[in-house]
């Protein structure tokens, strides 16, 4: 029997499929906008091996949109880590030499949520069967915008086409997971709205649990 908190999850998927949720080992890679919320919906819905990579202090700018931001100046994996107990936090930048280095093999799926457009490519390239990743949640305020397809399907997106091109460079021509919005983006600068940040953390969310409960 699931612990009293996780009643309705487990009403809601069954013991088997519940007990599937729970032993998931899963890791995040940015816990900002996206990130944070993918984080939330995760640790709400039963899974308690939960890894988060980040190296990021708060800062004002970060409180319209992500979990934790009222701690300001501190790091966000020791805030989260304080407000979800059982995670396990890499402080850590992410960069291609970490990406390259670091074993993702003990993980079921691989959540990226980072904001650097090299970064996401190599990692693409190293581990795209568990992969599920974040582009472009900025800039937008339309959150039934919000779109899952393979990274060769997305449209209206330009860091989702910069690396489409960049794949297609390196003869790469494998799928993975992207959750995109295809709606117009809204401003030059770096605004955003956590209607969609947060809605992409949840939408991501559950493609991870639908992932988790198709793996055989």
């Amino acid at each position: 029997m699931a612990l009293e908190r996780f009643k309705r999850c487990e009403e809601l998927f069954g013991d088997e499929e519940f007990a599937k949720i729970q032993k998931a080992k899963i890791i995040i890679l940015g816990v900002g906008g996206v990130g944070s919320y993918v984080l939330d919906c995760l640790y709400r819905s039963g899974i308690s091996d939960i890894t988060i990579v980040d190296y990021d202090h708060y800062d004002i700018t970060n409180q319209n949109r992500q979990i934790g931001s009222e701690a300001l100046g501190e790091l966000k994996t020791t805030r989260l880590k304080e407000l979800y107990p059982n995670i396990r936090t890499i402080t850590q930048k992410i960069d291609i030499a970490w990406v390259e280095s670091f074993d993702f093999s003990p993980y079921a799926l691989i959540i990226d949520a980072c904001d650097t457009t090299k970064v996401k490519i190599e990692l693409a390239k190293k581990e795209y069967k568990k992969l599920i990743m974040s582009v472009g949640s900025a800039k937008r305020f339309d959150a039934s915008k919000i779109e899952v397809a393979s990274i060769w399907k997305t449209h209206g997106d330009a860091l989702a086409s910069k690396i489409r091109t960049e794949l297609k460079k390196a003869k790469f021509d494998r799928n993975f997971t992207v959750v995109f919005s295809g709606e117009a983006a809204r401003c030059k600068e770096k605004g955003s709205f956590v209607g969609v940040t947060g809605s992409f953390g949840l939408m991501i969310c559950s493609e991870a649990i639908k992932k988790i409960l198709a793996n055989k």
